[in-house]
């Protein structure tokens, strides 16, 4: 899979860059699919379209305001994730606490903050760490993940980072939102294309961690899946270049 992922980006690396009226199109697009779909897997109500109508300023009649704070600060959150792209900020945990603080716009008391009392992953037989252990599991994945990329392939250091975040879940809430923020933000970095893991594929996605806490961290599963979302948008950015 990796080498196959390779052999696309390199293609894709080779050939011309995109207008700025394409990016432009393309990173709306992407915008709006991922706002809505990220959302969505943790209940948000709105549709895709009506997800795109609060993105361009429109309330929609009958929904929770809730929702639309959550369509609001995603999109902060990911337009911060691109400025870090660009700007080469080190991944930090300041990073994270800062990509939860506009991720949970709907909740000003919790932005930001590790978590204080205990949670629980829905589906998942896994248990989080107690709140006290929290900013030490967290400073140990950092070292851990700085380990990882000197090790492994970057796709599967990022899965395996994710896997590994969303099993600490520092946060009382966003922890699903922010985790697969601070995957674009990592794959990103490495040249690789943002990806959109789809709400339609939630019930896989789920199973990816379900695997990994049941079968001794097997993250293949969740390496898979990003795997075949990275391909899928090599293959879509080639494709409209092609055109």
């Amino acid at each position: 899979m990796f080498a196959g992922i390779g052999k696309k980006k390199q293609k894709l690396d080779s050939m011309r860059p995109l207008t700025e009226g394409e990016v432009a199109r393309l990173k709306e697009e992407f915008l709006v699919e991922f706002t809505y779909n990220s959302n969505a897997i943790e209940g948000n109500t709105l549709t895709l379209r009506e997800t795109a109508m609060v993105l361009e300023g429109i309330t929609i009649d009958k929904k929770p305001l809730k929702d639309h704070l959550e369509v609001v600060g995603h999109k902060e959150a990911y337009e911060y994730v691109l400025d870090l792209v660009q700007e080469k900020v080190e991944f930090t945990e300041k990073v994270i606490k800062d990509i939860h603080s506009l991720v949970l716009m709907d909740k000003p008391k919790d932005r930001g903050v590790y978590r204080s009392v205990p949670v629980r992953i829905m589906g998942v037989n896994h248990e989080p760490p107690q709140p006290y252990l929290v900013p030490i599991q967290m400073e140990q994945l950092f070292v851990q993940y700085k380990e990882m990329k000197q090790t492994m392939h970057p796709l599967e250091a990022i899965a395996r980072f994710h896997v590994l975040f969303e099993g600490v879940h520092p946060f009382i809430d966003g922890n699903g939102r922010t985790g697969r923020l601070i995957m674009n933000l990592e794959l990103l970095k490495q040249g690789y294309l943002p990806i959109n893991v789809k709400f339609a594929d939630r019930r896989r996605y789920y199973e990816c961690f379900h695997k990994f806490y049941e079968e001794g961290n097997n993250a293949k599963p969740m390496i898979e899946l990003i795997g075949e979302y990275v391909e899928e948008m090599l293959d879509r950015y080639i494709t409209i270049l092609n055109s």
